[in-house]
């Protein structure tokens, strides 16, 4: 059950992608799930490494690889941790021009993950709505597997009371 603190937190990312622009309910949950999963995979990265520290094995199950891309720049970039602490400009590059190509591209080509992955875009529009929903997020506590899918949940519920009220809408025209 999502308590009204959550239910608060989570109508501000909601309601920042609507003055930022984004009004169609289908692509901010859209854009929400994709960063929030952008957060999961460093979440991941970072288990892993403490797991790898504290047992003195090899790194595993890391999603984000070491070293740099094919143009020299660090895969760290495309952490969470680590974009999230960028200027909005710096951070809409990385977000827009490096991480959702990463997204679109992890599991190799042939893989589940990138044939259903091979459509993630992004359409936040300014960089100053991306930091905006990046800080909203951090401010999510999702270290609970129920609190993500009372998130999700209740996120849904939301798309179906927009379609239910006629607030499927498009910038530029109103409900109706």
């Amino acid at each position: 059950m999502i308590t009204g603190d959550l239910r608060n937190k989570v109508d501000r990312v909601w309601d920042a992608f609507w003055t930022g622009g984004i009004s169609n309910p289908l692509e901010v949950i859209e854009q929400i799930t994709y960063l929030l999963f952008l957060k999961r995979l460093d979440e991941r990265q970072l288990l892993a490494e403490r797991r790898a520290l504290r047992t003195g094995a090899a790194l595993t199950g890391n999603p984000f690889p070491a070293g740099t891309d094919e143009q020299g720049r660090p895969y760290d970039d495309l952490r969470w941790d680590t974009f999230s602490g960028l200027d909005p400009a710096r951070m809409y590059e990385v977000v827009s021009e490096r991480a959702f190509p990463f997204l679109r591209g992890m599991g190799g080509d042939d893989s589940t993950y990138a044939h259903n992955m091979r459509d993630a875009r992004f359409t936040i529009p300014t960089p100053n709505l991306l930091a905006r929903v990046v800080g909203l997020i951090d401010e999510l506590p999702m270290s609970e597997q129920d609190t993500k899918g009372d998130i999700y949940e209740y996120m849904l519920a939301k798309i179906a009371t927009a379609g239910q009220n006629g607030q499927f809408r498009t910038p530029g025209t109103s409900s109706g």
